[in-house]
């Protein structure tokens, strides 16, 4: 995997290094006068655009069809889901006026997309053969955070929310959805490198609507935890509400049985988080916007032969597909050129100075450890290809040995108290699946249930960390955004 990169101030002063790296690269900028928003720059949104092409890879694999919904709900329709609406409701942005007319029914620019969705599913489904329906679309939501923003990470517009749905004949096929939308984000997050755990959310932290919720949480270089993912399985409640009936074949009508999953741009805060170190970001080549930089070494004398060899060294990776960026720049030292391009996170850099063309040799660096390898020319392509392939599988491995010792069991209630103060992480404990202890025991740990481990056969031996009564489940806890 190479040599350790240096992450002191990634860990110790996380947020710190975040806003550094997202404003200096930049990434994200937060200085749009709205709070809780911010613009993608160009750079950025290259990296927001290889992310959510990988997201679309996965759905569109798996059956599912883009669409795209209006921003606004009627207040009505909003409101058709009691459970759903009862939850949002402190969080939605409404437009009232149209220039200086007030509107006869309130718009809600969308919190989430359930109540948008859902009536026109009464109309597209009619017969067994209009089922399933999967669709997906990649939107803004708003939602009026009143906690402190952060970038990416808490917002007030979220502006890269993908969010699915699908509708089912019965409830074996919807939790078998669930399960596929399960292994869906399981093959985004390790396609980006991005190690997760993936719980069943508790009763009082659902989806508002749902029967039940699987979520998918990394630790942060800070020890806390970000969800990033969440799949639901909403059972028959919205289709009642909204009257999403089928014909069977018998002749009788039956409501849909509905899932829905979401992701949002915090996948790519925890790209940049997870994988950055105190140069900058450190990103897998499937989403750098630029793959391999050339920089010339240039001696004087001897500058228009390296330019021009640099030129055909950029010229011949392009055509072999890779993105690549040729850095001229007369008036910058190859130091500087360094500077910036591991600060914007490249994954290889290629050296080209008078020595290695003599030799007919390139110099290769990678980002993650920095470490070089002197090449031949004739194999430039291969060794690139060959070294993106192995920088991914360590930045991969790299992210979960860092999950894996964020996770610790603890037996009694102080201990866990003391490694989420100390150090945060994940706090694996006993537990006896009361909701009324489940809570009790976020209050003492000045923590969050994070949930029961999701497909995990472990049966805990013992009793409940918190009232002592037999315990029949493992909980994970933890500090959370």
């Amino acid at each position: 995997m190479g040599k350790a990169p240096d992450r002191s101030q990634w860990a110790g002063n996380f947020g710190e290094w975040f806003h550094r790296v997202l404003s200096e690269v930049p990434v994200y900028d937060i200085r749009y006068p709205v709070k809780g928003t911010g613009v993608w720059t160009p750079y950025g949104f290259k990296i927001r655009k290889e992310v959510t092409d990988v997201i679309r890879e996965e759905l569109v694999k798996r059956g599912h069809e883009e669409v795209l919904f209006p921003l606004l709900i009627p207040e009505y329709m909003l409101k058709k889901e009691a459970e759903h609406i009862r939850n949002f409701e402190e969080q939605v942005f409404w437009v009232t006026h149209g220039g200086t007319t007030p509107l006869d029914v309130k718009l809600a620019l969308r919190p989430t997309s359930e109540t948008a969705i859902y009536p026109m599913f009464q109309l597209w489904i009619n017969a067994y053969s209009d089922l399933p329906v999967k669709i997906f679309q990649i939107v803004s939501v708003f939602r009026y955070e009143t906690k402190a923003t952060k970038p990416m990470i808490r917002v007030r517009e979220v502006s890269t929310f993908k969010e699915a749905h699908t509708a089912h004949a019965t409830r074996e096929e919807a939790e078998m959805q669930v399960k596929e939308g399960v292994e869906i984000y399981s093959r985004i997050f390790e396609r980006l490198g991005i190690p997760f755990v993936k719980s069943v959310r508790p009763d009082w932290d659902k989806f508002p609507g749902a029967e039940y919720s699987v979520a998918f949480d990394t630790v942060m270089p800070d020890g806390k935890v970000l969800q990033i993912g969440t799949v639901h399985f909403l059972g028959q409640g919205f289709s009642k509400a909204f009257d999403i009936k089928y014909m069977k074949a018998d002749g009788g009508y039956e409501n849909v049985w509905q899932t829905c999953y979401g992701i949002s741009e915090r996948v790519i805060a925890a790209l940049i988080s997870v994988h950055g170190d105190d140069h900058g970001l450190v990103l897998p080549s499937r989403v750098a916007p630029i793959q391999v930089v050339v920089i010339p070494i240039v001696y004087k004398g001897r500058e228009d032969e390296i330019l021009r060899a640099c030129v055909g060294v950029a010229e011949e990776l392009e055509k072999a597909g890779f993105r690549v960026k040729l850095d001229d720049r007369k008036e910058e030292t190859p130091g500087s050129k360094y500077f910036t391009w591991e600060l914007k996170g490249v994954p290889v850099r290629v050296e080209l100075g008078p020595r290695d063309f003599d030799k007919g040799t390139a110099v290769l660096v990678r980002r993650d450890s920095l470490e070089k390898v002197t090449v031949e020319r004739t194999s430039l392509v291969e060794e690139v290809k060959s070294l993106l392939e192995r920088i991914d599988l360590d930045l991969k491995e790299r992210a979960k040995k860092w999950l894996d010792e964020q996770i610790v069991k603890k037996e009694d209630l102080e201990d866990a108290k003391k490694v989420l103060e100390s150090r945060g992480g994940i706090v694996e404990l006993n537990w006896c699946g009361n909701v009324g202890c489940g809570q009790d025991l976020e209050a003492k740990l000045d923590a969050r249930v994070l949930g029961i481990p999701y497909e995990d056969s472990r049966n805990p031996e013992g009793s409940c960390v918190n009232c002592n009564s037999k315990a029949n489940m493992i909980i994970r806890v933890a500090r959370s955004y």
